[in-house]
């Protein structure tokens, strides 16, 4: 299949709206939510198991007025293209304590549906081996291929270990599917961690994964509210468990690529304890669904500001689809360049607005910024001036930044 050239140039961020095909209770509280992508838009949709869609809807507020509300899920299943060229997203929503989307769709959504979705993007792909990644945008490695059949492809044999929490499986199960399909002599080891059995998403599925690749597959289940017959597996995962589980259940010094996946707190234990074992960052990834920090409170972009101009301000210039605005921002508003951004511009790239997605990335031109948060570019991708315009706030009178470099 070809990829057309105009997807290839807004491959960046663009929504389309799909139809859902059909949604599958996971869990008592987690579905799996199958859209259906026509031909026409099968190329706009190619993806690297491991990467994310952004959904859009529009949701009442309190006082019953609708406005916009983006959230991202990871995709769930490998690439599939059907004979008539058409192809097919899964994501998984998890309902979130006050998660007003999560728990809509978890009570409303059902087949036949319709909801604007955003091309695939995401970082959280195995960089081992057989690579498909054909370049780099929206702060991601996003890549534009035409293979939806990754178990067709040859990979380079590799271990891999990924550890994961609650709806953190998501992403994880493409990546097990894809790598250990990918080469006969692939291992993957998986430790995941919920609250109960009846918490386990996917939990058919996983053992469908052991029963295939019995060899190759190891699945280590962490409840920490169900008492499980080895107590190594019962329990909270702390950092003590986690070593215990390296040094005994996991060969964890030949490993090619790490994979943490969940909430803040676990994958910064998880981060914490591989550096300490001296394992080198650049075979680790991981991905965040929340930043986990309250303090810091997350989509406040499109907010309004009052530009005084008798006052001092930034002058912020951004491109976009080859467009070129200025803003001018007040000092005081401490306003991100996303804000002022989509002040002049609704269409700029964004879906988290708290520096987890990389989806608002842009090239950093002229001028200097001050990035608070960072949890989705690369270094390289740092040290070659990338920045998240969703934390980014200038620190000079003029800054410039390009959503196409």
């Amino acid at each position: 299949m070809s990829v057309p050239a105009d997807a290839t140039a807004r491959r960046r961020a663009s929504f389309h709206t799909l139809t859902v095909k059909a949604v599958r209770r996971l869990t008592e509280d987690a579905i799996e939510v199958t859209f259906a992508v026509p031909a026409a838009l099968s190329g706009y949709y190619d993806y690297l198991p491991g990467q994310y869609v952004a959904l859009r809807v529009q949701m009442p507020d309190a006082d019953g007025v609708d406005r916009e509300v983006r959230r991202s899920y990871s995709i769930c299943a490998v690439p599939v293209q059907f004979d008539d060229g058409s192809s097919e997203v899964r994501v998984a929503i998890k309902r979130d304590i006050g998660g007003e989307f999560s728990t809509w769709a978890n009570k409303e959504l059902a087949a036949g549906a319709v909801m604007d979705v955003m091309s695939p993007m995401g970082a959280f792909i195995s960089k081992h081996g057989g690579t498909d990644a054909a370049g780099i945008s929206g702060g991601v490695s996003n890549v534009l291929n035409s293979m939806n059949h990754p178990a067709d492809r040859e990979r380079d044999a590799g271990t891999y270990v990924a550890i994961a929490a609650g709806s953190g499986i998501t992403p994880v199960m493409a990546l097990a599917k894809s790598l250990l399909a990918g080469n006969p002599g692939t291992r993957f080891d998986l430790v995941y961690a919920n609250k109960a059995t009846m918490d386990v998403m996917f939990l058919e599925e996983l053992a469908d994964l052991k029963d295939r690749y019995p060899r190759r597959f190891a699945l280590h289940h962490v409840l920490s509210r169900e008492q499980r017959i080895a107590p190594l597996m019962s329990g909270r995962l702390d950092a003590e468990k986690l070593e215990a589980l390296l040094g005994t259940a996991i060969h964890a010094d030949d490993v090619d690529e790490w994979f943490l996946c969940g909430p803040f707190e676990l994958v910064q234990l998880c981060r914490d304890v591989l550096q300490a074992r001296g394992v080198n960052r650049d075979r680790v990834r991981f991905e965040l669904f929340t930043t986990g920090r309250p303090d810091r409170p997350e989509g406040q972009a499109g907010r309004a500001v009052v530009v005084d101009e008798s006052g001092e301000t930034y002058k912020i210039t951004f491109t976009l689809d080859g467009l070129t605005a200025d803003i001018l921002s007040p000092t005081h508003a401490r306003e991100s360049i996303l804000n002022a951004a989509l002040r002049v511009r609704p269409d700029v790239p964004f879906a988290c607005a708290g520096g987890v997605c990389g989806t608002c990335r842009a090239k950093l031109v002229c001028g200097t910024v001050e990035m608070e948060e960072n949890y989705a570019l690369e270094p390289d991708e740092v040290e070659n001036g990338y920045v998240l315009t969703c934390q980014s706030r200038p620190t000079t009178a003029e800054v410039t930044v390009d959503y196409d470099g």
